[in-house]
């Protein structure tokens, strides 16, 4: 879709802080029963030592309201976490295995990048407001993300979309892993530098080369993609941080098992699970529509959160297990 049909559609073109479209209210049908299948932690796992890191940012880069800061000391214990995102043939093996059908599927409908849409899907199907470039497509799911007639075949190493808190943890679980804590994720995501902006350092693109897939050009109207990628990215796209961690940041947005809470204490804790209490759950990382004109959440200490019952185009996950 041009940037003239995107206005013309929506009759909108201004940006607002919303990185991920909120869940709508609405009843969860009953799911059907599924299979389990026990399984130890696959391959392609990074084994992580723990220990302590300053976790969180200050400063003007953070988003109010977001509870990045302030910056506190974590002490972790050793823990594995996959190296990439869950891409769609991984997820497909788990369907496959264990008959689960995402919320997105029983719900019938999923939020999709209003341009990857035609103008008429555009017209026709409803979106959160003030985020006009969000529509409800009936259909879009992990299976179909852009719709009814769109797929995953030419996609089997990108990672899955269209999946709740809910979807991934159930993975999770079938694998034999668990999703990891928001301390946890940070930690590797920062490959080991303390309160560097990004996985490898404070500089977007070092020597000129794109380290993450975002957003470049006019959001939402126009992404010149000079990172090589519109829309999701495989998950071994680009380098990994000191780690091995693919993709910490950028590309989509991850699940990680904490209720959101912005009140942090800035005594230092032995690893935290985040709060007992609150109805979201925390996302991290970013994804390929964040861009800082309106969005600078692509940052390793940025959050955001959702209901666990969301489910749109530019969010999935990755899995951790104890050492």
């Amino acid at each position: 879709m041009s940037a003239h049909d995107f206005r013309a559609v929506t009759g909108e073109s201004d940006a607002s802080s919303c990185c991920v479209p909120a869940g709508p209210d609405r009843a969860r049908p009953a799911a059907p029963a599924a299979r389990r299948t026990e399984r130890a932690p696959a391959r392609g796992m990074v084994g992580l030592p723990g220990g302590m890191f300053r976790m969180g940012a200050d400063g003007p880069d953070v988003n109010p309201g977001d509870g990045e800061g302030p910056v506190r000391e974590v002490v972790l214990s050793p823990f594995r976490i996959d190296a990439y995102a869950v891409t769609n043939a991984r997820f497909a093996a788990f369907v496959k295995d264990t008959g689960h059908v995402t919320d997105a599927e029983r719900f019938g409908w999923s939020y999709v990048f209003a341009g990857f849409l035609t103008p008429e899907q555009v017209r026709s199907h409803p979106g959160p407001a003030g985020t006009p470039w969000w529509r409800g497509v009936p259909g879009a799911s992990w299976r179909t993300p852009e719709g009814p007639g769109s797929g995953v075949g030419d996609r089997a190493r990108h990672p899955v979309v269209h999946v709740t808190w809910a979807d991934a943890a159930a993975y999770a679980a079938w694998a034999g892993k668990r999703l990891p804590t928001e301390a946890e994720w940070e930690y590797a995501a920062r490959g080991g530098l303390d309160q560097a902006r990004y996985p490898w350092g404070d500089e977007l693109t070092p020597r000129g080369r794109w380290r993450c897939n975002i957003w470049q050009g006019e959001f939402p109207l126009v992404d010149t993609a000079e990172d090589g990628w519109t829309g999701t990215a495989p998950v071994d796209a680009y380098r990994p941080n000191a780690y091995g961690l693919y993709n910490a940041v950028g590309n989509v947005w991850e699940w990680v098992a904490d209720r959101f809470t912005a009140s942090h204490a800035a005594t230092p804790r032995t690893d935290p699970r985040g709060s007992a209490e609150g109805d979201r759950r925390v996302m991290r990382g970013g994804s390929y529509l964040c861009h800082d004109s309106y969005c600078n959440r692509y940052r390793v200490a940025a959050r955001t959160a959702n209901t666990p019952d969301s489910s749109s185009g530019n969010c999935g996950f990755r899995c951790a297990a104890d050492a």
